[in-house]
């Protein structure tokens, strides 16, 4: 196998949900933020002024010290509205997980 085709394909970028003024992005790159790991993270911003609101961890990501970091990242595909109080999660393996958005409790979806 040629060493392009060991290298991990692109991260998704998923598409911001607003849900009563406040937008919320899937961040990538949390290890360069200091957060430990790149995925599993969203970040909500006040829509009108940009302004970061808070940084909330979906789901742990383990790392192997034997592995390539890169390889066992995990990132998020989807973000998609559930009413006005809560987000759903889609990881890009098919891990699904509800945050309800009143107290930024997550709960993994197994149906």
């Amino acid at each position: 196998m040629s060493e392009m085709a060991k290298e991990r394909a692109e991260p998704p970028e998923p598409e911001p949900v607003v849900i009563d003024g406040v937008r919320y992005e899937a961040l990538l790159w949390g290890k360069a933020r200091g957060l430990g790991q790149n995925g599993g993270l969203i970040e909500a911003f006040d829509n009108r002024s940009g302004d970061s609101l808070w940084v909330l961890k979906v789901y742990d990501i383990d790392y192997d010290v034997d592995m390539e970091g890169d390889k066992l990242d995990l990132f998020i595909e989807e973000l998609a509205a559930e009413g006005p109080e809560a987000l759903r999660v889609v990881t890009e393996r098919g891990g699904r997980y509800r945050i309800d958005l009143r107290d930024r409790s997550v709960r993994a979806i197994t149906n």
